[in-house]
């Protein structure tokens, strides 16, 4: 009975915002609809572009008695680029891109500060526009928590 106790209450916090780093960088708003469940707004920057991307997140604690959870969701992205900035694509091409995401993290929230801290990797899938997968978006995300 007392993991069940733990995976339902998982979160530390009502609200979040902060910014994101890694390979893409931008903002992140996450916000909990639940006691597990939470939507996460992602707005991201990459090769001169600019992403959309909403995730629905289920929570649970990683350790019962710390404030560490991990997390995992899906969602979708809309994006656009201009292809004379990426790896990829036909040269002078600008693409908008539909997709789906995954999520899979872990997520600290301090008790001294109003901070989190995350780690995450969030596989996409490009459906419409530039089809492609991309694998390599992990990223390291701090919030100030409401």
């Amino acid at each position: 009975m007392g993991v069940f106790i733990f995976s339902v209450k998982a979160q530390d916090y009502k609200t979040s915002i902060g910014v994101r780093g890694g390979f893409s960088n931008g903002l992140t708003v996450k916000h909990f609809t639940g006691s597990s469940a939470a939507i996460e707004v992602i707005l991201s920057s990459r090769w001169r572009g600019f992403k959309a991307t909403a995730l629905f997140e289920k929570h649970g604690r990683a350790i019962s008695s710390s404030k560490l959870n991990y997390y995992y969701g899906l969602g979708g992205h809309i994006g656009v680029w201009e292809s004379k900035y990426t790896p990829w694509g036909r040269r002078g091409t600008s693409y908008t891109v539909i997709g789906v995401d995954g999520i899979l993290g872990l997520e600290y929230t301090f008790d001294e500060i109003p901070f989190n801290i995350s780690l995450d990797w969030k596989p996409e899938l490009n459906l419409f526009g530039y089809n492609s997968f991309w694998a390599d978006e992990a990223a390291l995300s701090v919030r100030f928590i409401f």
